[in-house]
């Protein structure tokens, strides 16, 4: 009887103590084998840094200086005879001038209105002439180392639009004078119309 209960009192002990030692070789189990993961995985990457935007910095207020003034040429470009006039002068202007008295009328009013008409056409004569210039045709004779004769004629064609009427002006008490101007943007218009109707015409 003292011997069944000395047997079955050392199988506690030991049963206790194999109980005791089970729970700490399981905690050692564990702990080796979480350090065993944590040295198999790589230590994690340090999360990036936020990325900071660069701001501009302000460029340094430096004095610029300004860029030469263009040197204007001292030769100018000679004007030709080929030079359009509405290059050469804005506003062109032709003056005509009659005489009452020779108008073909017994009645002096209509005289001096007939006077008034025929300076009108001379100054759009002359501004006939500014536009296309004139046909000139001289001949002289000489003879025995004299001129004997010298003769002259003119001739002047072409179209005039746009001229304005500034003026009608008696002079004296026999004599209108009449100015008429036109603007130089025109003139060149007057000259290709007056070219194609020359060239229209010698084509039939």
């Amino acid at each position: 009887m003292n011997k069944m209960s000395k047997c079955s009192m050392l199988t506690l002990a030991v049963l206790m103590s194999a109980c005791q030692t089970i729970p700490s070789v399981a905690v050692a189990d564990n702990a080796s084998a979480a350090a065993e993961v944590k040295a198999a995985d790589p230590a994690p990457a340090p999360a990036p840094a936020p990325a900071t935007v660069a701001e501009p910095k302000a460029a340094a207020a430096s004095p610029v200086a300004p860029p030469p003034p263009p040197v204007a040429s001292s030769k100018e470009e000679p004007v030709s005879m080929i030079t359009p006039m509405a290059e050469r002068n804005a506003t062109i202007r032709g003056t005509g001038y009659a005489v009452i008295s020779t108008q073909n009328h017994r009645n002096p009013a209509q005289q001096r209105l007939m006077a008034i008409r025929a300076s009108k056409l001379d100054a759009y004569r002359a501004l006939t002439e500014q536009v296309y210039g004139q046909q000139l045709d001289a001949t002289t004779t000489v003879a025995e180392m004299m001129i004997t004769s010298d003769t002259f004629r003119t001739r002047v064609q072409g179209i005039i639009y746009g001229a304005v009427l500034e003026s009608i002006t008696p002079i004296g008490d026999d004599t209108y004078e009449t100015t008429l101007s036109l603007d130089g943007r025109v003139v060149n218009d007057l000259r290709v119309l007056y070219l194609s109707q020359m060239a229209s015409a010698r084509r039939r």
